[in-house]
């Protein structure tokens, strides 16, 4: 099966078009967080994803933790998709997908420990797909994404082999350890933002030799 590629943080239409061009499938929108890179306003999101032709997905990053402002701010974007960076804490998933029936849930795992597994293998059920990182959000500024650092792929393996929802891997992703990382893991799908810019900027040569070496994989 192709692993499908995201691309994220994503900051204007050109960038956008510069992904597509390259063959992403997915590109992430990254809304306000407490750290980490790439944060554009919803405005920004709502016109680039406005601008997006199917079939490309597009991912609202969201930190919201409430069932109720998780709806809000999808309904101030309109992506095909909400990626949830942090635990549910109040509400529930089913008002998420009563309130959006057409959009697609992921939730974010943040690989720490054996714990992780745990919560991804409990999670699994409510959601569309799992998408694991290497932030860390028990740190007193919460890492939520964008780190660039590589988590324990092993524990990764063990949460796609332990689900039956797709299971894209991201964290520390750059041309030269993604063929490795897929193998290790055989994602649905990876994800990256760092590892193909270059001045926090999206790099067309970094861009096009990781799109090339996850299509080689």
């Amino acid at each position: 099966m192709r692993t499908r590629i995201k691309i994220c943080c994503i900051s204007s239409e050109e960038e956008a078009g510069l992904a597509i061009e390259a063959g992403a499938d997915a590109l992430g929108l990254v809304g306000s967080m407490p750290s980490g890179p790439g944060m554009i306003t919803d405005d920004e999101i709502a016109k680039i994803t406005a601008a997006v032709p199917p079939p490309i997905a597009t991912f609202l990053l969201t930190s919201e933790t409430d069932a109720a402002e998780i709806i809000r701010h999808h309904q101030q974007v309109n992506t095909s998709t909400i990626q949830i960076v942090d635990s549910l804490t109040s509400g529930t998933y089913q008002e998420i997908r009563k309130a959006l029936p057409c959009v697609k849930l992921v939730q974010v795992i943040h690989v720490i420990d054996q714990s992780s597994v745990d919560e991804a293998l409990h999670l699994a059920p409510e959601v569309d797909a799992i998408l694991l990182d290497s932030g860390n959000p028990k740190l007193k500024v919460k890492e939520l994404g964008g780190t660039g650092r590589v988590h324990d792929w092993s524990l990764s393996q063990q949460i796609r082999q332990g689900v039956n929802i797709p299971v894209f891997l991201a964290g520390g992703l750059q041309p030269e350890n993604v063929q490795e990382a897929i193998r290790l893991v055989q994602p649905f799908g990876v994800d990256l933002c760092s590892g193909v810019r270059t001045g926090g900027r999206l790099d067309e040569d970094k861009l096009i030799r990781f799109v090339v070496a996850v299509k080689e994989a």
